[in-house]
């Protein structure tokens, strides 16, 4: 074997690792025990240990230096791209940091969890005091420059800095807050009626997932606190919850993760396990989630199609037609939590976890101050008091492990959904008409093939531009909003 061939197949291995340590943490929120969790600490700090080990070892160093990447094709060139950052990053993170971080991560995710269901902030206080001076000491040995943040973020975006990304949502939020506050002066939508059995929650939830495109024989439909998915290639994962009371929480968590799932699933197989072999960014990743549940799976065309599966599960629950039961799907009403927001409020929630976390990261705000920061920022943006930790600065699990850098990502990523929205409408002029028998598959058959295939062959703005002709921004987000809702709610 030549050094190239060293090199991939070397890798191709780490990437194995990897997804078995994913596969640890898939595990840890759906299926283990919670008196495992020290336990299951060590055994995820033990394989980061092994994996970062890999990805600094010196003889990947000698590899690369060895090959001559003018000679590549498209393809290793990328794959060399994507290791020599992840051998660069390795090389700065002493070992034993890195299996501290993953040590610490996994066992104040399940103090977390306790810190929540106790609404008890301050018991969370030193455990998170923990995480962010780790994180600031890798960030630290990572930082080319002066800004932690910006190196936190190139773990999940990479081109992005925080001063672009202030500028993009320094242009949308003026736009969201005046119609958030339009909208709220208008007489609520009508709200869902009784009860609707889990099981069958479940049951719809699966059909979605195949109606979007999830291949079930290479994935699953589990339950988990916070919805998520896991894995790649052959084996990508997927979570939803229930609520007996609001079963749109399960249908449009399936769906936004579906958006994930698909996305791992449909890349080119050539590139499993190698370098390229996942999402181009966590913004790309989320822009692919969000265009699934929001742009197709709340239309018009696609919630008429909804509507009738519901009546034929369900039975009666108090919507009387489609044209209704769209504006139910789509309703703006006053709540806390972001992962239940509309569309037109869900980014408010991001632009928040973005200032305070750039806050935290620079020092400017202590831990001990962020649950009072939060709760003044968000009467800010809101105009009502938060009532209790786990409707505020607790209800999001990223920061308890460790993920400083990566709620920009989720309002980048319905910026591209925007952009590829626009583009996917003018390619598929008939969409609506699909929609409207329940059939994603000219949408989801675009995506696939403009976006999901390449995976991180590209850069991610990259991926964007190519993927809609034009270099992405906020506009055409903002003004599928301001369409959608000002005829929905007659403004």
């Amino acid at each position: 074997m030549n050094d190239l061939q060293k090199l991939l197949k070397f890798d191709s291995e780490t990437q194995a690792l990897a997804q078995i340590s994913g596969r640890l943490g898939w595990d840890q929120e759906t299926m283990m025990a919670s008196g495992s969790a020290e336990q299951r600490g060590a055994e995820i700090a033990a394989i980061e240990g092994i994996l970062h080990a890999r990805r600094c070892d010196d003889q990947v160093g000698e590899w690369l230096s060895n090959i001559n990447a003018e000679t590549l094709d498209e393809i290793s060139k990328a794959q060399l791209r994507e290791i020599k950052r992840s051998f660069e990053r390795a090389k700065k993170v002493p070992g034993d940091l890195a299996q501290t971080i993953a040590r610490t991560t996994s066992v104040s995710q399940g103090k977390w969890a306790t810190a929540r269901a106790d609404n008890n902030f301050s018991a969370f206080v030193p455990v998170l005091e923990e995480v962010l001076k780790l994180k600031r000491e890798e960030g630290q040995a990572l930082a080319t420059n002066a800004d932690l943040y910006d190196t936190m973020l190139i773990d999940y975006e990479p081109g992005a800095t925080a001063d672009k990304l202030s500028k993009m949502f320094g242009a949308l939020r003026p736009g969201l807050v005046e119609l958030r506050g339009a909208i709220l002066e208008k007489e609520p939508a009508e709200k869902l009626q009784g009860s609707f059995d889990e099981v069958t929650q479940i049951k719809i939830s699966s059909l979605l997932a195949e109606t979007f495109g999830y291949d079930l024989n290479r994935g699953r439909i589990d339950k988990a606190v916070h919805p998520f998915s896991s894995g790649s290639g052959q084996d990508v994962r997927i979570t939803t919850r229930t609520n007996l009371h609001d079963p749109f929480n399960c249908f449009y968590s399936t769906i936004h993760e579906v958006g994930h799932g698909s996305y791992e699933q449909n890349i080119d197989p050539k590139y499993s396990l190698t370098a390229i072999g996942q999402g181009a960014s966590m913004g790309v990743h989320e822009s692919q989630s969000r265009i699934y549940e929001n742009q197709l799976g709340r239309s018009r065309a696609f919630t008429a199609w909804l509507f009738m599966q519901m009546k034929k599960h369900f039975g009666d629950f108090g919507i009387r037609d489609a044209d209704d039961f769209y504006k139910t799907v789509n309703s703006v009403n006053k709540g806390f939590i972001r992962t239940e927001a509309d569309e037109v409020q869900y980014n408010l929630h991001v632009l928040l976890r973005f200032d305070l976390e750039r806050a935290l990261v620079s020092g400017d705000l202590l831990v001990k101050d962020l649950e009072s920061a939060w709760n003044d920022r968000f009467y800010q943006d809101f105009g009502y008091n938060v009532k209790s930790a786990s409707d505020g600065c607790l209800q999001d699990v990223h920061w308890s492990v460790g993920l400083f850098g990566y709620f920009p990502t989720y309002s980048l990523g319905n910026v591209y959904a925007g952009c590829l929205h626009e583009m996917l409408r003018k390619s598929c002029p008939q969409l609506d008409n699909e929609l409207r028998k329940g059939n994603l598959t000219p949408a989801t058959n675009w995506l696939q093939e403009k976006l999901q295939r390449h995976g991180a062959l590209k850069l991610p703005s990259q991926t964007i531009s190519d993927a809609c002709g034009f270099e992405p921004s906020e506009v055409p987000l903002l003004t599928y909003l301001q369409t959608k809702f000002s005829e929905i709610y007659d403004l």
